[in-house]
């Protein structure tokens, strides 16, 4: 089976003592000089992304594990230029899950070291560059990357992502208090199952009339089939995958690096998440300026499987216009004073100039407040965790090809 020895490949990167023993699962799709490698989120397998494997190469196999002299073809091909005819695709499990290793401590696991394996990776696979996708914990491990290798990244595609810490808390709202109990609670795969569906998808798309069926019936017997098959998360990986998500942060430092490393971004988003919440992604999107494009979906957070032909147009879109060098400033479908620094900077200016300070004073209260509440509500969810974890002596539940 593929593997990628983390260790090996880190040795001019700082932090490779965490990486020690530590193996990465991993699967290639299709063939050609273009390269893209698929970052998947929280307790999520390699195989979520399916449906973007399928729209970008049209494989419907993985390529095989002896196909060392067509990896070399590729490599060779990849020095020069990186467009023409096919896309080859990577897919792989993140420490923590699947089949990939699973570190014991949770100081193991942080979106820079989870950045770190990916660039281990690329390095294993022989990939100078590559277009960088995605989602969720997967697009805050995407970001530490273009961060720390913003030389070796193609386009940058963010799918459902935060900015960590406080941000990946859900909505507060008496809907999603329940869904985060009911998953707390889920001791079946069955019982997972069906809070994931109410997780990741709007309950119009899981109403829908599919032949004589209801998509969230259809969609139910695939996820229990797919939670059992994969098997279970041990603890270990799921707090140390939930430690990587609270403690990410971009810094300003790291934004700037992205901006000015001239390579385009994509921030595409359910407007309907209730994990990920669509605020926090504009927001970013508007940091990113002017190099950053919106793409606003009607969807939930697994919006890559909701709607797959738009995100798979938008993420087509994306690799073309790399590989066009168009301009920042007609990718971008933000106004020229839309970024988040010039719109802090000019809010202040009319406070001090034009006397609004109500209007200043009443953003700020309602951002505390909303981080007030989304701190409370953290505090309830890890006490109830705790105390859950207290009364339970029993194996961690099973999670499978699940993407939050």
């Amino acid at each position: 089976m593929p593997f990628c020895e983390v260790a090996k490949h880190q040795t001019s990167l700082d932090g490779a003592s965490s990486s020690i023993g530590t193996k990465i699962f991993y699967k290639t799709y299709g063939h050609g000089p273009t390269k893209a490698l698929l970052i998947i989120g929280l307790a999520a397998t390699h195989d979520s992304w399916g449906p973007q494997i399928n729209g970008l190469t049209g494989a419907e196999r993985y390529n095989d594990d002896d196909e060392d002299q067509i990896r070399a073809v590729d490599q060779s091909s990849s020095d020069s230029e990186y467009g023409g005819d096919g896309i080859q695709v990577c897919v792989f499990d993140n420490r923590g899950m699947g089949r990939s290793s699973v570190p014991t401590k949770k100081s193991e696991y942080t979106t820079k070291i989870m950045a770190k394996d990916a660039i281990a990776l690329m390095d294993h696979l022989g990939w100078r560059k590559a277009h960088i996708f995605g989602h969720s914990m997967g697009a805050m491990i995407a970001c530490k990357l273009a961060a720390l290798v913003p030389d070796r990244v193609l386009s940058l595609a963010l799918l459902n992502v935060t900015g960590g810490g406080f941000e990946c808390l859900p909505k507060f709202d008496s809907r999603t208090i329940s869904v985060a109990i009911r998953f707390l609670k889920a001791k079946t795969p069955e019982q997972r199952a069906a809070v994931d569906l109410d997780t990741h998808y709007t309950k119009e798309y899981l109403d829908e009339q599919v032949g004589s069926s209801t998509r969230r019936a259809i969609l139910y017997q695939e996820y229990v089939k797919g939670i059992s098959s994969t098997g279970m998360q041990s603890s270990h990986g799921f707090d140390g995958q939930v430690n990587a998500c609270w403690t990410h942060k971009m810094t300003r430092t790291e934004i700037e690096l992205i901006r000015s490393a001239g390579f385009l971004v994509s921030v595409i988003h359910g407007r309907h998440d209730i994990i990920a919440q669509i605020y926090h992604a504009r927001r970013l999107a508007k940091k990113l300026q002017p190099v950053a494009r919106m793409v606003d979906l009607h969807g939930g957070h697994l919006v890559s499987h909701e709607r797959t032909e738009e995100v798979n147009q938008a993420l087509c879109e994306l690799i073309s216009a790399s590989e066009k060098k168009l301009s920042p400033h007609v990718w971008t479908n933000f106004s020229k004073d839309s970024s988040w620094w010039s719109e802090k900077g000019s809010l202040l200016g009319k406070t001090s100039v034009e006397g609004k300070t109500y209007s200043f004073c009443a953003t700020v209260c309602v951002e505390k407040l909303h981080l007030s509440m989304s701190y409370v509500f953290g505090l309830f969810m890890f006490m109830f965790e705790y105390i859950r974890r207290a009364i339970r002596s029993v194996h961690p539940a099973r999670v499978g090809s699940s993407l939050t």
